[in-house]
């Protein structure tokens, strides 16, 4: 069988590893989780480098990039892994005629205007709700000294509105495979607890597969073809429901949960997508 790499962090407690493995072993591959970070790692000795559990990445972004650009094959491509890594997308989406969540960057040493209402403030560079948090309307103090501590680790940071939907209808994570939407988790909201209580099982507490709409999937399908990235072997697009329609939250590419025990079949659809794009 053809080798596979499944670049993952040390660590890493990621669900979905050990179906992906038995599912590519049922596509002609083998695949063995390594350390993406790990210097001694032979990566030209594998048919290809999937990237799935690489969730400290945001800790040294640039070695990540250094690292995926290195690469002879991988998967997702780099150009998508590289986009997809810093939600500064979130402006370029907007930019694009795409509906996003407002988005205003906040880079290292600036300053800007604040929009009304209760506010969301995150890293641009980050994963899994860390360094993200909601701040009240009347506290817009503790928002700026958020932004402040943010930029003291050399971290920009994005300030959204907050939607209020997320507390009723959850974020909507769409899971494409192979170019083609799979399935799609409701995911509740975790911004109501401190950081320190938002752990693997609090998360994987609060979510559950749900069909998703004809209108949440033209809004990904529209993101997606419209960054030429319609055809990855994996993609993940999160929306939030607003005055009735649906907006980007985020667009994962690089190393997003894609909840493979929540649809049969999924882990072998990734399998197969894999295999499609891995050279003989």
């Amino acid at each position: 069988m053809r080798p596979v790499a499944i670049a993952t962090a040390a660590g890493a407690d990621d669900p979905d590893e050990a179906v992906l493995v038995a599912a590519l072993a049922r596509h002609g591959l083998a695949g063995e989780a390594r350390v993406w970070s790990q210097e001694a790692v032979p990566w030209d000795d594998y048919a290809q480098v999937v990237v799935r559990s690489t969730w400290d990445y945001t800790r040294q972004p640039a070695a990540f990039l250094a690292w995926i650009r290195a690469r002879r094959t991988i998967l997702n491509p780099a150009a998508a892994l590289a986009y997809s890594a810093d939600k500064h997308y979130l402006v370029d989406l907007t930019s694009r005629g795409l509906p996003a969540v407002p988005t205003a960057v906040v880079e290292v040493g600036a300053a800007r205007e604040w929009p009304p209402g209760d506010v969301v403030v995150k890293p641009a560079i980050g994963a899994g709700s860390l360094g993200a948090a909601r701040f009240a309307a009347a506290d817009a103090v503790g928002a700026r000294a958020h932004v402040a501590a943010l930029h003291a680790r050399g971290l920009a940071a994005i300030v959204q509105p907050y939607r209020a939907s997320v507390e009723t209808r959850g974020e909507l994570a769409l899971i494409y495979l192979g170019g083609r939407l799979s399935h799609a988790v409701r995911k509740d909201a975790l911004l109501s607890y401190a950081e320190h209580e938002r752990t693997p099982a609090l998360r994987r507490a609060g979510i559950r597969a749900e069909p998703a709409d004809g209108a949440a999937r033209e809004v990904g399908d529209a993101v997606l073809a419209t960054l030429g990235f319609a055809d990855l072997a994996y993609a993940r697009v999160d929306l939030l429901a607003h005055e009735g329609s649906w907006q980007v939250l985020e667009l994962e590419l690089v190393e997003p949960m894609l909840y493979l025990g929540y649809q049969p079949g999924a882990a072998d659809a990734l399998a197969a997508a894999i295999a499609e794009r891995t050279p003989a």
